[in-house]
């Protein structure tokens, strides 16, 4: 299982493997690991499989008469990139299965308002990663049930990340409480001096 942090940056959060395979549970990788191309492409199609890394890659030809240029963003048969190629011969990894975890996106948009409610955005929690040293196919009512794994538990860590962001507002509410009777009862420079104070109600140092 692979997360991304709020950097962007990729850590491998849990492992599942055979003995004598290389671990990598608690590794970080730096954010160009998984590029925001790569990203892009995951929310569109939450699985991804490459039977064999070192299958031979079969063209594509368009029809010069079509008013549009062919994408294959929405094919699960694209090619994978040479530098994901290579990144799977660096891990002597020949098949693989992703799954995306796609949450609910709660950062705060400063122009919502309670009169409209817009649709939730959604962002890329992370991934769930599988890998095969030898080639391997895996049929489509296994991938769907795979599919339907993975978003299970992205809405259990949703639920987890909501219920994480209520606590924070709770203490955010408690602290305006305390800094609001600070200024009612002692010298405004009380909210920078004591605990709680107003660096507690933003990001800084």
């Amino acid at each position: 299982a692979y997360k991304f942090h709020e950097d962007d940056h990729g850590e491998v959060i849990a492992e599942v493997k055979r003995p004598g395979l290389e671990p990598y549970l608690g590794l970080h990788y730096p954010a160009t690991d998984i590029p925001q191309a790569a990203r892009f492409l995951f929310m569109k199609n939450k699985v991804r499989m490459i039977v064999d890394c070192h299958a031979k890659h079969v063209k594509v030809f368009q029809d010069e008469k079509l008013p549009i240029d062919l994408t294959l963003c929405g094919s699960t048969l694209r090619a994978p990139h040479s530098c994901h190629l290579q990144y799977m011969a660096n891990m002597d990894s020949i098949a693989s299965l992703v799954m995306a975890v796609v949450v609910n996106d709660n950062e705060e948009d400063g122009d919502s308002s309670d009169a409209v409610q817009p649709q939730k955005r959604k962002r890329l929690w992370g991934l769930v990663v599988c890998h095969n040293t030898t080639p391997r196919f895996v049929p489509f009512p296994l991938r769907y049930a795979c599919e339907f794994l993975a978003q299970v538990f992205a809405i259990h860590v949703n639920k987890e990340i909501e219920l994480e962001y209520q606590i924070i507002e709770k203490n955010i509410l408690r602290t305006q409480t305390l800094l609001c009777d600070m200024l009612m009862r002692d010298a405004p420079l009380g909210i920078v001096s004591q605990s709680p104070n107003i660096m507690d109600l933003v990001k800084c140092d």
